[in-house]
């Protein structure tokens, strides 16, 4: 994985806290947490219009996400139905879903794992 960053910020009144981010990388970001929201969004709403109108995002910007995710991935992530009478519309592939489920497991894992890190470094009575 590349592309990881931690980031430990001294807080106005000595208050440490971690932030970070985490994504996946195959020749430029393939997977994070915005990805994954939109995603989710599209379970939610049925439509990457509707999703991407909710994060403040564009659609042609999430449109452009996701083909390039795809890409990158090498798996479709949406079923599309073209607009017309009955309106338009998206849902998640089998593969989309299973991707984010895997995505979401990795995600907690690293967030107790640099927790853990931050607590053995960091924690109460270390200076």
């Amino acid at each position: 994985m590349t592309g990881r960053s931690v980031t430990i910020l001294i807080m106005p009144g000595g208050e440490m806290k971690l932030k970070y981010k985490v994504w996946l990388d195959c020749d430029g970001k393939a997977f994070g947490e915005g990805p994954d929201k939109l995603l989710q969004g599209v379970e939610a709403t049925g439509s990457l219009h509707r999703a991407a109108a909710d994060m403040k995002m564009s659609y042609r910007k999430a449109w452009l996400l996701l083909n390039a995710m795809e890409e990158r991935l090498g798996i479709t992530l949406l079923e599309r139905r073209v607009g017309g009478v009955s309106g338009g519309g998206s849902r998640l592939t089998p593969g989309a879903r299973e991707f984010m489920k895997r995505y979401e497991a990795f995600r907690r894992e690293i967030e107790k794992a640099l927790d853990q890190v931050y607590e053995k470094h960091f924690g109460e009575g270390k200076a």
